[in-house]
């Protein structure tokens, strides 16, 4: 029997071998093809963008529309989603817009009803939205600690499951995460925003994994994980080596990954080289070049989301608090 599994061993490893070498020449063609004959069509797609009435979300919506997607947007800011409407459709797009807060599962189900009846079935779901208090761990209100939790990570369950049924139905479809580099190294001022960051690279892959192995190879999923962007979400922040990151640049890319079905996405493409360190080195040296040389927490000690005095007065204009995550 024993020597029956390791037959079994030795035959998996020989075809992993086989494929592995087949998947390193399909990376490495890839990689020399220009991009413009990489992309997929998404002409006629229904793209579901939450917080799409702002920030990377409406730049990302943009960018569909105009290679022919009929965008759906989610925000609670509602001129902010006339707006986008309007900007899309003076260029001839399709856009719709609803108000939704997403923090709230039944509001979700309901809207997502809405979509169905009013548009039809969504392919292309973009989780984009997110939320941080930008406090210490003792200094966050319970009150804050939930919401963080529910538009970061649990608005992902409610709203994927609204729409994957139908692409599970069809086998197409495309889910978009857009967690966060936060979601892999935790950091200064942010207990609230890193834990569910963490949980939605957990959360993606998972299901990630679950329609793989039940056979649902057309519905793609992409886990983008940007470092700080300039969209006002950490103000006052300025990171040491590495220089935040430009909206314009973000919501390219992560258009980019969609056309091309890439399955992570992460920005800046440096970073896919300093992150394993963290596993590499030992603890003590990784905490020293994180203090030390990189000045992570040090730049975070800089969020300024909140008045000292008054821990919910805001100090900038952010009406709809719920924003453009990265």
């Amino acid at each position: 029997m024993e020597l029956k599994k390791a037959i079994y061993v030795i035959f998996d490893v020989f075809v992993f071998a086989c494929t592995s070498m087949v998947y390193i020449i399909e990376a490495f063609l890839l990689l020399i093809v220009p991009r413009r004959y990489k992309c997929k069509s998404i002409q006629g797609e229904v793209a579901l963008i939450t917080g799409g009435a702002g920030g990377i979300g409406k730049l990302i919506a943009i960018k569909l529309a105009a290679l022919g997607a009929h965008v759906v947007i989610w925000d609670i800011n509602e001129s902010g989603i006339q707006d986008v409407i309007d900007e899309i459709r003076s260029m001839k797009g399709k856009c719709s817009g609803y108000v939704c807060d997403i923090s709230d599962k039944n509001e979700v189900y309901r809207v997502a009803k809405t979509v169905q009846i009013e548009i039809g079935n969504v392919t292309i779901v973009i989780n984009n939205a997110g939320y941080i208090y930008g406090k210490t761990f003792m200094d966050i209100p319970d009150v804050e600690i939930e919401k963080t939790f529910k538009v970061n990570i649990l608005s992902h369950y409610w709203i994927n499951k609204s729409f994957l049924k139908e692409m599970m139905k069809d086998n197409h479809g495309h889910i978009v995460t857009i967690a966060s580099i936060a979601g892999m190294l935790g950091t200064y001022n942010c207990t609230d925003y890193s834990a569910t960051k963490f949980a939605a690279i957990g959360y993606h892959e998972s299901l990630f994994t679950e329609l793989n192995v039940h056979g649902y190879h057309g519905i793609n999923m992409t886990l983008v994980c940007p470092y700080v962007i300039n969209t006002g979400m950490f103000p006052n922040v300025t990171p040491r080596l590495i220089p935040a990151l430009e909206p314009e640049y973000v919501a390219e890319e992560i258009v980019f990954g969609i056309l091309t079905n890439k399955i992570n996405v992460t920005l800046p493409g440096s970073a896919n080289y300093m992150l394993p360190l963290k596993n590499i080195l030992p603890a003590k040296l990784w905490w020293a070049f994180i203090h030390d040389v990189v000045k992570s927490p040090q730049a975070m000690m800089m969020l300024k989301k909140h008045d000292e005095s008054d821990g919910k007065k805001f100090l900038f204009d952010d009406k709809r608090k719920i924003v453009s995550s990265n």
